[in-house]
């Protein structure tokens, strides 16, 4: 009896579990499918394709530019440490554009060089005292004074000049009985330049002159003052550098693998910022036979005609010479637009996978320049499939990606414009400083820093004022950048590695300066101002200024390739657009 009541009591008990199953399972099931796709719902996350560190869990505005978001994408597998990779949207967005790097024929391609203007050192002369004694004038007030042979450069009173007059006098009383110290006399006079006509005169009259005149042995322009009134001068001892600018040289740097495509005598088309509409013409006078060791370059010398005052001596130009360059000769080229400049060294993003938008920059070597392209010296392949358009987008991508660019050479993570300061890589010591990730510091003088620190508050004013979209501020700005530039002390750099950084940003400062403060149109100071952005935060970063430094980039600017500015605060204030998207960037670097 017992054991039938087990049985019923266990058939009741399965039977339940049975009813219960029948009855719940298939909605237990659906709600736990329902709650899976909740989940998944719940952990999706929201990005803006121009800013992909904005990251939210739910749909809406970026908070930098106020572009919706987008839907953000789970990480790619696969990718080796320097590779990165952008959503289809922002390569739509930004037009980002590739092309595949092919051999190309420089055959009668214009070759583009670099070059300064200097004075034409077989014209210069040095005029010189032929005697000793004390500057009583100088009629000489400033240096870019002209000159003409025969004028009158100074006054000098010389004790020695005045006993040699008074035996003339004597002599000339004895000329009939002691000729030979007569003509002597006379002969000692003309060797410290004084004339038959003055040396009759004071034999005439009998009387000593006290001050003797110095005139102009040349004509010209003064170039250095090397004495000034009252001052004691010594026999032979230089007193003015006089520079005749009828013609000038342009000096133009080759690349060592480029000699062979430049001869004697080629043609060249000169052409300067100054006068962008107008061409010079100039043929190769010389090519130097030594190699400069540190550059591995030659100067090419073209001599040019300056009859009207056109070439200024330091003035920047572009040669256009036809290479004579062998008819099967080829050389890997790309496009300029493809290039990215940080003062020492030059960049491309390679396309790593041509189905995907897989990107990982390259460091490259450049020669010459033809036409729009760039001969590659050393780092591209055939067949490698670089950026040509939007590439300061994808530079800001990697950055914001902890990965190589443009001013991130070694990768590391970035943090967000709140946050300011260069992140570090999760993985890396804590005992690394911020500065890893910058340019490598070089040791200079705090009298530098300085000189520099003058140079970047007036480049701060020239910002502020395009912020306001004062053209003429700006111009005027961009004039007293030009002025602090000038003050700058080249000599307080003895490190050669120093020394020659400054060389090549100085030049590039100075050239977007001088283009920026001779235009009133807002448009091209802009486009002027993002060049003089560049290198001037190459100058900050390798010398710094003894004062914290905003890196800032605004992925729209320049038609949606990006451009960087410095400012003193981290505050976005944005001289791209002005009022018109005043807020749109963020801090990319704090420089300390």
């Amino acid at each position: 009896m017992k054991n039938n009541k087990i049985v019923i009591y266990i058939g009741i008990l399965v039977v339940g579990v049975l009813l219960g199953w029948l009855l719940f399972g298939g909605s237990s099931n659906e709600e736990i499918d329902h709650n899976h796709d909740a989940v998944a719902a719940t952990n999706q996350m929201w990005t803006c394709s121009m800013h992909p560190q904005i990251m939210q869990p739910e749909p809406g505005d970026c908070p930098i530019c106020g572009m919706d978001l987008i839907p953000a994408e789970a990480g790619a597998d696969g990718l080796t440490a320097d590779q990165f990779k952008l959503t289809a949207n922002a390569m739509a967005l930004a037009n980002i554009q590739t092309t595949v790097v092919g051999n190309g024929s420089v055959e009668n391609g214009i070759i583009k060089l670099s070059g300064k203007i200097a004075e034409n050192e077989e014209a210069n002369a040095v005029q010189v005292s032929y005697f000793s004694g004390r500057i009583e004038r100088l009629n000489i007030s400033f240096t870019g004074e002209e000159v003409r042979k025969g004028q009158l450069l100074a006054t000098i009173y010389s004790p020695e000049l005045y006993a040699a007059q008074q035996e003339l006098i004597t002599a000339a009383s004895l000329k009939e009985s002691q000729p030979a110290l007569y003509k002597s006399v006379r002969n000692k006079l003309k060797l410290w330049k004084l004339s038959e006509t003055q040396i009759n005169q004071i034999e005439e009259t009998g009387k000593v002159k006290e001050n003797f005149p110095v005139y102009a042995t040349v004509s010209g322009t003064v170039t250095e003052k090397l004495v000034e009134q009252g001052d004691y001068i010594k026999q032979g001892q230089p007193l003015l550098k006089i520079a005749n600018l009828n013609t000038v040289w342009g000096n133009f740097d080759v690349y060592e693998n480029q000699i062979d495509r430049f001869k004697k005598g080629q043609e060249v088309m000169i052409t300067t910022n100054a006068y962008p509409n107008k061409e010079f013409k100039g043929k190769v006078d010389f090519i130097d036979p030594v190699l400069n060791t540190k550059t591995r370059t030659v100067t090419l010398r073209v001599v040019l005609s300056n009859k009207d005052d056109v070439f200024k001596p330091g003035m920047f130009v572009t040669a256009n010479i036809e290479g004579s360059t062998a008819k099967n000769d080829e050389v890997l080229s790309i496009p300029a637009s493809s290039v990215l400049w940080t003062g020492e060294r030059s960049v491309v993003y390679l396309k790593t996978n041509p189905d995907q938008p897989i990107f990982e920059m390259r460091e490259i070597k450049l020669g010459n320049q033809i036409g729009n392209e760039y001969e590659v010296v050393e780092g591209l392949f055939v067949g490698n499939e670089i950026v040509t358009n939007g590439t300061f987008t994808v530079d800001a991508a990697a950055q914001l990606q902890g990965k190589k660019s443009m001013m991130n050479k070694d990768g590391g993570k970035v943090m967000t414009g709140h946050e300011g300061h260069l992140g570090m890589d999760n993985n890396a010591s804590n005992k690394e400083s911020d500065h890893t990730n910058m340019n490598e510091r070089l040791e200079v003088s705090e009298k530098f820093q300085e000189q520099l620190n003058s140079v970047y508050n007036a480049y701060i004013n020239l910002k502020d004022a395009l912020v306001k979209e004062d053209s003429i501020s700006t111009s005027a700005n961009a004039t007293t950048l030009l002025n602090k530039l000038n003050k700058v002390d080249m000599k307080l750099l003895s490190d050669n590695k120093a020394h020659n950084h400054w060389m090549s940003l100085e030049g590039e400062i100075k050239s977007s300066a001088t283009s920026i403060s001779e235009t009133s149109d807002i448009k091209s100071q802009r486009d002027h101002f993002k060049h003089l952005s560049s290198h001037l935060i190459n100058a900050v970063q390798l010398f710094g200024i003894n004062e914290k430094v905003y890196v800032e980039f605004c992925p729209m600017a320049d038609n949606n390739n990006g451009a960087y500015w410095l400012s003193k605060e981290e505050k976005v204030i944005n001289p791209y657009f002005g009022e018109a998207m005043l807020t749109c960037g963020e801090v990319k670097q704090v420089i300390e």
